[in-house]
């Protein structure tokens, strides 16, 4: 992990994660790219970690890609995006049905644990649909968001057409993409983009992680991939998979031990 990430790892498994470029406002570029991806395959393969809190440092989650990316962009180097090799490709599958920067956003799913975003500021372009790949965005009230890869001549391409279509009605989805427009956190809440609206995300998001964090890690890892499926699954093939999930569950050493704890009233000890 590079110094674009900080990570902070509390006692009960929760994890911080702060995107830490402040003075350009968490704007994407080659090193903050590899940091997320480097970030979330770490965490991807944590056996310990409960929650997970994404949150940006300084005055805004981010910003979207960097203004020198841009800058190449328009000088016709494009591949200098995300930096040299396969995945400067963005044909290129280099993450499974992915590439690099559609990982950038899809690897919080992949993350086994629920992934909170906290944010604040602005949420903009890719920065949007980083945030769009966790489980649950608490969003400050005045936060601006937008699709804005329309501003720049470009399509939302960070796994985006796959988050927003699960979050909002697709002629939402169209308007936002159509014409790039900033919305608020507020009516980010209304359209279907942020879970809700918090005054101070970050300290809502962490109270939320710890809570997560005192629940069985086996019925929450489980319940991730259920989900995860949810979209993607026909009726028949998520009920099977549900009663695949709960039959591993059924009697396990956490699941025991949920039902003792709350017979007997007190904090559960999970394995």
């Amino acid at each position: 992990m590079n110094d674009r990430i900080e990570s902070i790892r509390h006692a009960d498994g929760v994890v911080e994660l702060h995107l830490a470029r402040a003075d350009k406002m968490n704007a994407l570029d080659p090193a903050m790219f590899e940091a997320l991806i480097d970030a979330g395959s770490r965490l991807r393969d944590d056996a310990v970690v409960r929650a997970v809190v994404l949150a940006g440092r300084g005055k805004a989650f981010c910003a979207g890609l960097d203004m020198q990316s841009f800058q190449r962009m328009g000088q016709g180097g494009a591949g200098e995006v995300l930096g040299s090799g396969a995945a400067a490709d963005i044909l290129a599958r280099t993450h499974g049905i992915a590439n690099a920067a559609q990982q950038v956003a899809l690897v919080w799913r992949e993350v086994p644990v629920p992934v909170i975003a906290a944010v604040h500021g602005v949420a903009f372009g890719g920065g949007l649909q980083v945030a769009l790949g966790a489980d649950v965005r608490l969003v400050a009230p005045d936060t601006k968001l937008s699709v804005m890869e329309i501003k720049w001549g470009l399509v939302p391409d960070m796994g985006g057409m796959v988050l927003m279509r699960e979050l909002a009605r697709t002629d939402v989805v169209r308007e936002l993409t159509f014409t790039g427009r900033i919305f608020s956190g507020e009516e980010a809440v209304t359209l279907g983009f942020a879970t809700r609206l918090a005054a101070d995300p970050l300290a809502d998001a962490l109270r939320m992680a710890h809570e997560i964090a005192q629940k069985s890690p086996d019925a929450i890892r489980a319940a991730k991939r259920l989900l995860n499926a949810a979209t993607g699954h026909s009726a028949a093939e998520l009920l099977l998979a549900e009663s695949v999930e709960q039959k591993a569950l059924i009697g396990s050493p956490n699941q025991t031990e949920a039902v003792r704890a709350n017979i007997e009233r007190r904090a559960p000890r999970f394995a």
